[in-house]
């Protein structure tokens, strides 16, 4: 029997290589846990940087970095085009701009909450948000979670507690 040498060997089941990269770009549950990653991160490098610091003028160099950065991207990309955010409809707008405002609120509460409490509690709160957005999804958009979700959520919502006030 001879033996294959190609690197692809050991994945057939994936496909081509250029689609399993594009399946793994897509995939929501890497980007999420990307996010989660970046997220203790940031909460880590928050708590170093607010002490005796004002939270608002943290949280507004914070947005302007995040800003620029986004901008640098966009901009090697090839897709910051005004024309097309001046086209997005009124709904989208509001629905972006009350996004954006939330966002700098959280921020800054996070900031706070950071030059306060202990790092590891305070991220635990902020993940309630997991909890109130399975609330809201099904209130607002109707979202369904089956009962092993809803556990999970509960779940997220006691590890929470135990962290901040064990």
């Amino acid at each position: 029997m001879a033996e294959c040498t190609s690197p692809h060997a050991q994945l057939p089941s994936l496909g081509p290589p250029h689609l399993w990269a594009r399946r793994t770009v897509q995939n929501w549950q890497l980007w999420a846990v990307a996010s989660a990653l970046s997220a203790a991160v940031t909460a880590l490098l928050i708590k170093v940087g607010v002490q005796g610091v004002d939270a608002g003028l943290a949280t507004l160099f914070r947005t302007l970095v995040v800003a620029a950065v986004l901008t640098l991207v966009l901009l090697s990309s090839g897709r910051l085009e005004w024309d097309a955010l001046r086209q997005l409809p009124a709904a989208s707008l509001g629905a972006l701009a009350l996004s954006g405002l939330a966002t700098g609120v959280s921020w800054f509460c996070t900031n706070r909450a950071l030059q306060l409490g202990p790092v590891a509690g305070v991220a635990a709160l902020d993940k309630l948000s997991v909890v109130l957005i399975a609330l809201l999804g099904l209130a607002v958009l109707g979202e369904q979670l089956d009962p092993r979700a809803w556990l999970g959520v509960v779940l997220m919502a006691v590890g929470a507690a135990l962290v901040a006030w064990g």
